[in-house]
């Protein structure tokens, strides 16, 4: 297996400013400039696929890593078939609806709590 990290140069996925804004955020409280955001799918959840969320340093030999607007996404390979081409927003809009929403091209449907999907 290579070691060499997969650059790209498009993002796989859209990122609104207000999620960048929100991972910076995080990025910030954390005190580790050096962290990126971790996005993927695992098993599981209400609707078969869960969408993961993490802030790490190093990117793997089994990610895709590219920039937007300053903050370094790694993805894993695997993960990236379920995920592109969707949209990760952050909102505070109200208490019941606001946080992280995923917007997905690849889901036939996704749970209430839109924390989960079923791929197509």
């Amino acid at each position: 297996m290579s070691d060499v990290i997969t650059e790209v140069a498009a993002p796989i996925l859209n990122i609104t400013p207000a999620a960048i804004a929100r991972v910076k955020f995080l990025i910030q409280k954390q005190g580790n400039p050096n962290l990126g955001l971790r996005v993927g799918v695992k098993g599981g959840g209400c609707s078969g696929l869960s969408y993961v969320m993490n802030l790490e340093e190093a990117a793997t030999e089994r990610d895709l890593v590219f920039d937007i607007d300053g903050v370094r996404v790694m993805v894993d390979k695997k993960s990236a078939r379920f995920i592109e081409g969707a949209m990760l927003d952050y909102t505070t809009a109200n208490l019941l609806e606001g946080g992280w929403k995923w917007t997905n091209p690849h889901a036939a449907r996704s749970c209430g709590c839109g924390t989960s999907f079923t791929p197509k």
